[in-house]
C-alpha cells in the first residue's frame, strides 16, 4: 500500500468506526455529536456522513420535506445521515436551512415531525433543547434536523419546515435601548 493510501486509511479508520457506532447505538451517536460540537468543525460531520454512505450504499431512506411554501420535496438519504445532510446533499430548496452546518449553534434546521414518528426518535439532548427554545413556530413535535440520524424505519416519513426561521447566531443591537 502506498504512503498516501496508508494516510487515507489512518484518517478514515476513526471516522468509519464512529459511523458504524452511529448506526448501531443512539448513545454512541450522541457521544459522537458532542465530540463534533466541541471541535466545531463541519468537515468532520461531512467525513462521517461520507463514511456512513460508503458502509451502507444500498440502504437508502426516502424523506419527504414540506417546505415553507407548502411544497412537498422528496429526497433520498443513507442510513446514518442526518436530516440536515439529506437537505444539503440533495440540494433541496429550503432557504437558510442548516446555517451552522450541524454544530448546534442555530435553529435553522428546525423540523416538525408527525406524532408517531416523533415518539420513536432518540431522546433529545440538552444542547438541542437550548437551541429549540430559540426557534420560531416551536411545537410539541419539534426537533433539529442536524440531530436526527436516519434509520430504516423512517423510510417514507414526512417532516415539515416551519414557516418562520430563527437563527440563534444572529445578534441584536441593544445599544439604542435606554
Amino acid at each position: 500500500m502506498s504512503a498516501g493510501g496508508r494516510l487515507l486509511t489512518l484518517l478514515l479508520l476513526p471516522s468509519l468506526s464512529a459511523a458504524t457506532s452511529c448506526l448501531r447505538s443512539p448513545a454512541a451517536y450522541r457521544g459522537l455529536q458532542r465530540g463534533c460540537r466541541r471541535r466545531r468543525e463541519g468537515s468532520d460531520r461531512r467525513l462521517l456522513s461520507t463514511a456512513a454512505r460508503l458502509l451502507s450504499s444500498d440502504d437508502k431512506v426516502k424523506v419527504n420535506y414540506i417546505n415553507r411554501d407548502g411544497e412537498k420535496l422528496t429526497a433520498v438519504g443513507n442510513l446514518g445521515d442526518t436530516l440536515l445532510d439529506v437537505v444539503i446533499e440533495n440540494d433541496l430548496d429550503i432557504d437558510g436551512f442548516g446555517a451552522c452546518e450541524g454544530t448546534l449553534a442555530c435553529s435553522t434546521c428546525h423540523l416538525i415531525f408527525e406524532e408517531p414518528i416523533y415518539k420513536k426518535l432518540d431522546c433529545i439532548i440538552d444542547e438541542e433543547m437550548d437551541m429549540l427554545d430559540l426557534a420560531h413556530g416551536l411545537t410539541d413535535t419539534s426537533r433539529l434536523g442536524c440531530q436526527i440520524c436516519l434509520k430504516k424505519w423512517m423510510d417514507g416519513m414526512t417532516v415539515e419546515v416551519p414557516n418562520d426561521v430563527s437563527d440563534a447566531r444572529e445578534t441584536k443591537d441593544f445599544s439604542s435601548c435606554s
